[in-house]
């Protein structure tokens, strides 16, 4: 099944252009339309396949093409670097909801001063400098991409995991195809 493949592909040529275009593009369209590709193909997928392969199919790939994004959003370009003095660490601990989820996690959000005063805030999610100690941060100068800490994010996690994860949908659908005898 190529479903898979080609949805990726889309998604993450969308999400590069969304990332690197001059004038950017505004957040609702750019989420629209991933949405629309991201929800399309996932019910495709449930409708091709079928059954309970086509559901957990369908949550793999969903999975997939968002890490397919973020492997996109991590390779975009933060073409600048400045060295930042933290003014303020605050932390946050988020909980999730529902039993077996994920335990509590912090959330670290330092107020920068930077030169030219931007960017002004990192977020992350492990302490990376306590206040009054400099760190050094990439930044995209047109603003498209959050910033973030210069070397920190390698979209190669994100990439390898959503090939995994669209490869186990690709076997399910074949799997449940050979059964069928399709």
């Amino acid at each position: 099944m190529v479903l898979p493949a080609l949805a990726a592909a889309l998604l993450f040529a969308w999400a590069c252009w969304c990332y690197g275009a001059s004038p950017p593009v505004a957040t609702a369209p750019a989420v629209a339309v991933g949405g629309a590709v991201l929800v399309g193909a996932c019910a495709a997928y449930s409708v091709l396949v079928g059954g309970s392969g086509g559901l957990f199919g369908a949550l793999f790939l969903a999975l997939g093409l968002l890490l397919t994004v973020t492997a996109a959003d991590q390779a975009a370009s933060r073409g600048s670097t400045a060295t930042c003095v933290v003014g303020e660490v605050h932390t946050k601990v988020e909980h999730s909801a529902g039993e077996g989820s994920p335990g509590p996690k912090k959330v670290y959000r330092l107020v920068l001063r930077c030169p030219g005063g931007y960017p002004a805030e990192l977020k992350e999610d492990r302490p990376v400098a306590a206040a009054g100690e400099e760190v050094r941060v990439a930044y995209d100068p047109r603003r498209r991409v959050a910033p973030a800490v210069e070397g920190g994010a390698s979209p190669w996690a994100a990439a390898v995991c959503a090939v995994l994860l669209l490869a186990l949908c690709t076997v399910i659908a074949s799997a449940k195809r050979d059964r069928s005898g399709k």
